[in-house]
């Protein structure tokens, strides 16, 4: 690390260089139409999930891949393997410990690949499964898929029946918007027990651990939610053998309208992989033909998630361009007012406001459409993140944001004060104890880094400190700041990203920066960090229900800036030293490398590497930190 610029004007004026090099670097990533879409990567199991995907559309002919899938599924090999450990498994977040989950998936489509089960590499993997429990030990979301090919006994795996689709009152509705956009098609490829075949011989036996039960525990209480809910799996399970089949017709069908419905006016179901996938699969056991459009859009949009470029291959969750455009054209704002790529990201913006009533109408019936989705086009799922985050863009773009958008953004407040990403009073934690929740991603509850960020738009649209759905949200995360004086991130990794955007929040609604618990918050901050004046968390934070230091990243250093900045700090040594390692960090052409992941999918389960998170939050920090010091000098 070269010696870094000094304090006073020294640093300030090494800031504005970075600053000024960074919005070059960041506008010259926007594409001509004026939206800005970074890739979007995370862990091995989609490339996995992939290849017993493949087996589903096109099983082997005697043993073989047939050919125009056998390329494909070399390359998810060979990407796949590329990021097997020195101990032989897998993880789901660079520099993370094999988890168990991922390491199954590894094992299986690496063996469906072709990699025989005594190569080394499987070797290695198939010793680190078992000392991680085994198959058995795999999560339920795991295990279905394997049984959809009878490669795990389906009488082990949860029940996910399409009469959910039935349930009075909105049940449905009360899991998170994902959660259901995988359960409804996923219930109706359960119903129809598929039996896919697999090549010849091919078990994963071997997997197995020894005198470990693949049955589901119960809690030792007598009465438990648990225990409450596996109790209705058994009865799902008669049901299943014994129950009413034109009840399950009329489910069935009721589900396959809601799938075809969303598919009509999204890029593919959901917009994200696993419902997307998991969407054809439905369609194929329905009857539907390869050569229908509703399936063969559905298989299109998830191909287009595929990258296989330059020796490159991999599949995105998803694409981010509503959520990659919204905040870099809002550090455009802050750090270079009047540069044309601000107007004509707003234009593009403007220009996918969503108008329609989808999922989250159901719990708010009156309220006027509006909001916008993270990707391209999901049209049911608008949610309260992008739909801040666009406002704040717009709010200084010249172009005004419409009255609606903030109007359905207040009616989506959550009754306990705070906002949650797609869905009001998603909340009912019982729910989280059903068999398939353990994949940690069964509710959408309120968070404090959506509550910050909704803040901050609405005052960025002149909603008043006074304003009640403001002060509700003020109480909000007062009530659920940490002991430390953090705050829990659950959309990024993690007390530090929690911390950033409540503080944020909070002084946009007027909070004195003398108040205790902005204080405590700014403390927490300076404690946390990195002797090279930078910020940096792991995911492990999520495992262990506090922050665990990391090395540092300049996503996560911007973020503690920029907390520390709301919080009325501008001035101290650890901001001026985590300015230093920004400029320090930063490369010639104005970007920052980045190789941790610092975003959030599903907490302990899922992470993100979100491309320019790299470049726009610094970015972001570094005009706020020249903006401070132009205040004070």
């Amino acid at each position: 690390m070269s010696a870094p610029p000094q304090t006073g004007t020294t640093l300030k004026r090494a800031a504005e260089g970075a600053r000024d090099r960074a919005s070059a670097y960041v506008a010259g990533l926007q594409a001509e139409d004026g939206h800005w879409c970074a890739e979007l990567t995370a862990d091995a199991t989609l490339e996995s999930d992939y290849v017993l995907f493949q087996l589903w559309l096109y099983p082997p002919e005697n043993g073989q891949w047939q050919p125009e899938t056998a390329p494909l599924i070399a390359k998810a090999v060979r990407s796949i393997l590329d990021r097997q450990l020195p101990d032989g498994g897998f993880n789901i977040y660079a520099a993370g410990p094999s988890e168990v989950s991922a390491s199954v998936k590894a094992y299986a489509a690496l063996k469906l690949g072709g990699l025989p089960a005594d190569h080394p590499a499987m070797a290695r993997l198939r010793n680190r499964i078992l000392e991680l429990g085994g198959v058995q030990a795999a999560n339920s979301y795991v295990k279905i898929n394997l049984s959809l090919f009878g490669l795990f006994p389906r009488r082990y795996c949860p029940n996910i029946p399409p009469e959910a689709a039935l349930l009075p009152f909105g049940l449905p509705y009360r899991i998170a918007s994902w959660a259901r956009a995988i359960l409804l098609p996923l219930s109706v490829v359960h119903a129809a027990n598929p039996s896919r075949p697999v090549p010849q011989g091919f078990t994963l036996d071997e997997l197995w651990l020894p005198g470990a039960s693949p049955a589901f525990r119960k809690d030792a209480a007598w009465f438990t939610w648990r225990n409450f809910f596996l109790a209705i799996d058994g009865a799902l399970k008669w049901w299943e053998r014994h129950g009413s089949a034109a009840i399950r017709r009329k489910a069935t069908g009721k589900a396959e309208q809601w799938i075809v419905e969303r598919l009509a006016h999204s890029d593919g179901l959901g917009a994200i992989y696993p419902p997307m996938m998991y969407s054809v699969m439905a369609l194929d056991v329905l009857g539907y033909r390869e050569d229908h459009p509703v399936r063969a859009e559905a298989l299109r949009q998830f191909n287009r998630l595929m990258v296989d470029r330059g020796g490159r291959f991999f599949f995105q969750p998803c694409f981010s361009p509503v959520w990659d455009t919204a905040i870099a054209a809002y550090a455009l704002e802050q750090a270079a007012p009047g540069n044309p790529a601000i107007r004509r990201a707003a234009d593009w913006l403007l220009a996918r406001e969503i108008r329609r009533k989808g999922d989250w109408s159901v719990n708010r019936p009156r309220t006027e459409p509006s909001g916008w989705a993270f990707e391209y086009v999901n049209e049911f799922y608008p949610d309260i993140d992008d739909t801040a985050m666009v406002l704040l863009a717009l709010s200084q773009s010249g172009s005004p944001a419409p009255q609606r958008a903030l109007d359905w953004m207040l009616a989506m407040q959550s009754r306990d004060g705070g906002w949650a990403a797609f869905d009001a009073d998603n909340n009912w934690q019982f729910l989280s104890k059903v068999p398939f929740a353990d994949h940690n991603a069964m509710l959408d509850p309120t968070c404090a880094d959506i509550t910050g960020r909704v803040l901050e738009a609405l005052a960025a649209h002149g909603v008043e400190p006074r304003h009640p759905a403001v002060r509700r949200g003020v109480q909000w995360l007062v009530r659920n700041q940490e002991a430390d004086g953090s705050w829990y991130g659950r959309w990024g990794v993690a007390y530090i990203y929690g911390a950033c955007f409540a503080l944020r929040g909070l002084a946009a609604a007027g909070e004195s920066d003398r108040e205790a618990h902005i204080l405590r918050a700014g403390e927490w901050l300076r404690s946390i960090q990195n002797a090279d004046g930078g910020w940096g968390e792991s995911c492990a934070s999520y495992d262990r229900g506090a922050f665990v230091p990391a090395p540092s990243t300049p996503s996560q250093t911007a973020w503690a800036i920029l907390g520390l900045i709301a919080g009325g700090d501008a001035g101290s040594l650890s901001v001026r030293h985590g300015i230093e390692y920004l400029v320090d960090a930063q490369r010639p052409e104005g970007t920052w490398e980045e190789h941790l992941a610092t975003g959030t999918g599903f907490p302990k389960v899922f992470y993100l590497n979100y491309h320019l998170y790299k470049d726009y939050f610094p970015l972001l920090a570094l005009a706020a930190f020249v903006k401070a010091r132009n205040e004070t000098d």
